[in-house]
């Protein structure tokens, strides 16, 4: 009962905020509920305090003992949702799927694959010494078993 109130409550608040997305909810047996929420455009502090008052303001702690805890992704966090690629289109990716594990460019984000470019050194056809190829690969989100923002500083 207590879970699915809370559930009904995330879901209007995320309804009236289109540019904010789920990533992951769990409420465990002590009643600590946990959000972690992304956005379009990034998260802010404000938007966590959006998320966090839509809930709590509607809980009566009178009736429910509980905690709230409202955050963004992270920047280190794997990539779980497909608007998440769009919003890091020209960043650095690190993917793997089951046979692979590329780091490129992310180019583009379609609803079904991803586009990642790359720069490597190989031998050069005729003669010695080596050429810098560019290479590409487009990758379905259903073959990505992990995905995340390569932080270059």
């Amino acid at each position: 009962m207590f879970k699915n109130t809370v559930t009904d409550l995330l879901e209007k608040a995320l309804v009236e905020r289109p540019d904010l997305f789920l990533i992951d909810f769990s409420i465990d047996s002590s009643n600590h509920i946990k959000v972690i929420i992304d956005g379009d455009n990034g998260v802010l502090v404000e938007d966590c305090m959006f998320i966090s008052r839509a809930i709590e303001h509607n809980l009566d702690r009178e009736e429910q003992d509980f905690s709230l805890e409202v955050m963004s992704a992270g920047a280190t966090a794997p990539l779980v949702h497909n608007r998440q690629y769009k919003k890091n289109i020209k960043r650095t990716l690190e993917v793997r799927t089951p046979t692979d594990k590329i780091e490129g460019i992310l180019t583009k984000a379609t609803d079904d694959t991803i586009t990642l470019e790359w720069k490597v050194r190989e031998p050069k056809p005729v003669g010695k010494g080596k050429v810098t190829v560019k290479k590409e690969a487009n990758i379905a989100y259903k073959d990505i078993v992990e995905a995340k923002v390569m932080i270059k500083f």
